[in-house]
């Protein structure tokens, strides 16, 4: 029989900022979770074993072997059974604890869909590696006053910063304008520690926790910067950023990536020498129909979530080698083409072997 003395979440209750009150709130709360990757990972787990009510992920992703490093709900089978990551991280947090509901959506998350997928939680966690889907969220949360936490992380580095709307800054105070290509670093050129994702990933986790639990008034308005290798870590006070009034999204209601105006066709994967490609319009293609026709292109593996299609033969007009090309196709028309990092050889790619 169990006792509140060796229960699931007893431990945890004994802190004073969650309590019996706190912990009834998490189990009635729903999050949606942006990126299911290094960040996501650690989050989802986190959130989980917390007891969160309901966890909605959704990733456009796959398992990959580069990604173990790293993303620690994944494992070899889960790489050797190409699952995708919103899958495989279903799959793992049941295991974990099978009183919270998980709800794995594999797709590309943007403004067709986020407000749909966003609209009956209590807080969005940003478990992204780009700024497009970041200032999505965080036009989605001031649009809808629902709170946000941006969280990244390159080589040794984080930042963490929660978005309560009409309180705190918000992304586009801190950064106006996504920074120009090359201008910052990224996991391709700096790589990333798997320590410097799990403490920034366990600082969002903490202020999801405090949000949920009831305690968001306890919350300021800063962002927390942090360096693993050096063991720095600092805050900076934003509260100067949201009083200008100058900010284009919250003191101005400008919604560029909720209305589609900024908005990419192709997306250039962060530390994979890929290319994403997602058709105006989701389909719905019947994944055995394709790799009938694409047998003879190349060696085609299938399950219920993917195609995938690896070329025989390199491409004409190309410096691609035969190996180097792998086609990754999902049910609505979207494609992760690996071997590349140019969007233009990418389409050109897609174009060949999907159609449109």
């Amino acid at each position: 029989m169990t006792t509140p003395q060796n229960s699931r979440y007893h431990k945890q209750m004994l802190f004073s900022g969650i309590g019996t009150t706190g912990q009834q709130r998490l189990k009635d709360s729903s999050v949606l979770l942006v990126g299911c990757g290094a960040l996501g990972c650690v989050v989802a787990d986190a959130l989980a074993r917390a007891g969160v009510g309901r966890i909605r992920i959704v990733d456009r992703d796959f398992v990959e072997l580069s990604n173990l490093q790293r993303q620690m709900l994944f494992d070899e089978q889960d790489v050797a059974d190409h699952l995708p990551k919103a899958i495989a991280a279903e799959r793992r947090l049941k295991r974990i604890n099978s009183d919270v509901i998980i709800e794995p959506i594999v797709a590309d998350a943007d403004c067709t869909n986020l407000p749909r997928l966003a609209n009956d939680v209590s807080l969005m966690l940003d478990g992204t590696d780009n700024f497009e889907i970041r200032y999505l969220l965080n036009d989605l949360s001031l649009e809808t006053g629902t709170p946000w936490i941006f969280t990244g992380c390159t080589g040794s580095h984080g930042q963490v910063m929660p978005v309560l709307p009409g309180r705190t800054a918000c992304l586009r105070c801190l950064l106006p304008h996504p920074p120009p290509p090359g201008s910052v670093e990224t996991c391709d050129t700096a790589g990333v520690l798997g320590p410097a994702v799990s403490v920034a990933a366990a600082l969002q986790a903490a202020l999801a926790l405090k949000i949920l639990a009831g305690h968001a008034d306890e919350i300021g308005c800063q962002l927390t910067i942090l360096d693993v290798w050096t063991g720095a870590m600092r805050q900076v006070e934003t509260a100067a950023l949201k009083s200008a009034g100058t900010c284009p999204a919250c003191s101005h209601g400008e919604r560029l990536w909720l209305s589609g105006t900024q908005r990419a066709a192709s997306t250039v994967l962060c530390g994979r020498n890929a290319v994403q490609i997602t058709p105006p319009e989701p389909l719905q293609k019947s994944l055995p129909e394709l790799a009938s026709r694409l047998q003879n292109s190349g060696h085609v593996t299938l399950n219920k979530f993917l195609l995938r299609l690896r070329l025989q033969r390199p491409e004409k007009n190309s410096d691609l080698r035969e190996t180097d090309v792998e086609l990754t196709i999902f049910p609505d028309g979207r494609a992760i083409i690996r071997g590349t990092s140019d969007p233009a050889v990418a389409r050109s790619l897609y174009s060949r072997y999907i159609g449109g």
